[in-house]
């Protein structure tokens, strides 16, 4: 498949781009300074703005599959949405946020005493960007978001998925890598299983 990476040169945006070159699809990969993409096979970096819209949609434009993988507070989410429109791409998929998920009937993480209070703006943006999502009507999306901690570890391939309820192990930790968070989203790509809807990925 041909696929447009928004933050190719991320933590999270770099793994993804090394997890779909490693399965052999065609990837656009975007950043503001493309140079800090690696050079991988079949992996084209593009330079590109998030808050640009009309040049994001020319970028996303003529592929299968567009993905975001940015700070929500460093972009727009009406931005980001409206390009992936505008570019009729088939469909969308959106690097979310711990925060949204719930860790009781109705509340939220981000919501908790305990939520780390530099992280709480971005939660809340990231929030607001899923509320924007599940009112589009025809925009095939899909958000994604990783457990609590996200993190640098190695690529194990064994993880769990969730719907809207925070994953934590036996012991209470809620965490995922970067690497297997991204073999669960290029997992959603080739095969479609939470199409207009959230869902989460941890051990």
């Amino acid at each position: 498949m041909k696929i447009a990476v928004a933050g190719a040169s991320g933590r999270a945006g770099s793994e993804i781009t090394k997890e779909l070159s490693r399965r052999g699809h065609t990837v656009t990969a975007i950043a503001r300074n493309p140079e800090k993409i690696a050079a991988l096979p079949n992996v084209t970096p593009t330079k590109g703005d998030v808050l640009d819209q009309l040049g994001l949609t020319k970028l996303w434009s003529g592929h299968d599959v567009a993905v975001s993988s940015v700070h929500f507070l460093a972009s727009d989410p009406h931005k980001l949405i409206g390009a992936a429109k505008a570019s009729g791409v088939g469909r969308y998929l959106v690097v979310g946020g711990a925060g949204s998920l719930e860790v009781a009937p109705g509340v939220k993480l981000v919501t908790t005493p305990g939520f780390p209070a530099q992280y709480k703006a971005e939660a809340e943006a990231g929030s607001a960007f899923l509320d924007l999502l599940r009112q589009e009507e025809k925009l095939n999306w899909t958000f994604i978001s990783p457990s609590a901690l996200f993190v640098e570890e190695a690529r194990t391939g064994k993880f769990r998925l969730g719907t809207d309820q925070l994953l934590a192990d036996a012991n209470g930790k809620s965490w995922i890598s970067f690497a297997d968070y991204a073999i669960a989203l290029a997992d959603e790509i080739e095969k479609p299983a939470h199409q207009r809807q959230r869902f989460t990925v941890g051990y």
